[in-house]
């Protein structure tokens, strides 16, 4: 172990990303299925409509098989794939013992999701403890990781895609220059598709462009926030603090899509009403209040729009959630058959939760 005090010694993040996590678990129970195509996702039943992959195996990605692909559409590129059902729990629980892993050691550790975290550690040695965090994981897991290392957590981020898989990589700003600035602009973690179709707009097709922008023309294009936080991005600048805060949780939903679209409006308002009740009682679960309702609504083929409200005061009646949700119903147009229905709720912050925010360096 090389954290610690010492004369080279300085703060590190570094970004742990389990590799191809849900499919690693899966070949975990099922050995004699290593070296082949695995897709996991929905019932494992692939000719089952509107069901999607959850995740596959490098053996399936090598035919253009990847997460959040209809299961179908991975039939037909991969038909010898092996599909299995999806299961939370047991990902869960794998989750929980490998951030149990991390935490045995002196770093702080913030877990993003079952399968990554940020460790903040002090160290001379970035590479060495990277090393010692991959094997212990292995070690009491059998799960392979990725590790990134930077200055901050963008900047890790990012060196763990480099890393992948089972490997580690450093990204710092000593090297973001040269590594980045040819690169598009949507290799930046929180830059999406159309963020870099709109940057491509502005003549910004790259990292190094967008460095060099004008603050004030991001602003006027983007907003005054949004901007100016682009070319932050572009300048390899980000989070350096990791907190150990247990995460709480702004909100919680639940969504059906359905095998056959619905066109009846009685059909689809109980359907809302059915997913607000199981809302509240989730709410209620948790021992949280809601302060505003969402309604999601996907048309046929593929248009989604969301509608919103404040709710009188906070509750988690479920009730008056059920009741605000069919209002916020009425305000869509149902004239479209409807293939997709969600409900979610915010909840009002509880008195005793720590709620971090995101500061510029």
């Amino acid at each position: 172990m090389t954290t610690g005090s010492g004369p080279a010694a300085r703060d590190w993040v570094l970004h742990v990303d389990l590799d191809q996590f849900i499919a690693a678990v899966e070949l975990l129970r099922h050995p004699e299925l290593r070296g082949r195509p695995v897709v996991v996702g929905g019932s494992g039943d692939p000719t089952r409509p509107r069901t999607v992959a959850a995740t596959a195996t490098y053996e399936a990605r090598a035919y253009g098989v990847h997460s959040g692909m209809p299961l179908r559409t991975a039939l037909r590129r991969c038909p010898h794939a092996v599909f299995l059902p999806s299961d939370p729990p047991a990902y869960e629980a794998a989750s929980a013992r490998v951030m149990a892993v991390l935490r045995g050691f002196p770093v702080r550790v913030e877990v993003w999701g079952w399968d990554e975290a940020f460790v903040g550690a002090t160290t001379g040695d970035p590479e060495a403890l990277a090393t010692d965090l991959r094997q212990a994981v292995l070690d009491a897991t059998e799960l392979s990781c990725s590790v990134g290392i930077g200055d901050n957590k963008h900047q890790a981020k990012l060196a763990s895609a480099f890393a992948k898989p089972a490997g580690i990589h450093r990204l710092t700003g000593a090297e973001w220059a040269e590594v980045m600035h040819d690169r598009p602009t949507d290799a930046l973690w929180g830059i999406g598709a159309r963020t870099a179709r709109k940057l491509a707009a502005l003549g910004l097709h790259t990292v190094g462009r967008l460095a060099a922008a004008d603050p004030a023309e991001l602003a006027r294009h983007f907003g005054p926030t949004n901007g100016p936080w682009l070319r932050y991005l572009a300048e390899g600048r980000g989070e350096t603090e990791v907190t150990t805060t247990p995460w709480v949780p702004r909100g919680h939903g639940r969504e059906t899509t359905f095998p056959e679209d619905l066109t009846d409006a009685r059909d689809i308002s109980a359907r809302v009403a059915a997913l607000a009740e199981q809302v509240a009682r989730d709410a209620a679960a948790d021992g949280r209040i809601a302060v505003r309702v969402t309604v999601k609504v996907r048309f046929a083929p593929f248009l989604t729009r969301t509608r919103q409200s404040k709710l009188p005061g906070p509750t988690a009646d479920p009730v008056t959630l059920t009741r605000a949700a069919l209002a916020v119903l009425d305000r869509f147009d149902l004239t479209r058959p409807v293939r997709l229905l969600g409900v979610s709720v915010e909840y009002a912050p509880p008195a005793d939760a720590a709620y971090t925010l995101t500061t510029l360096e």
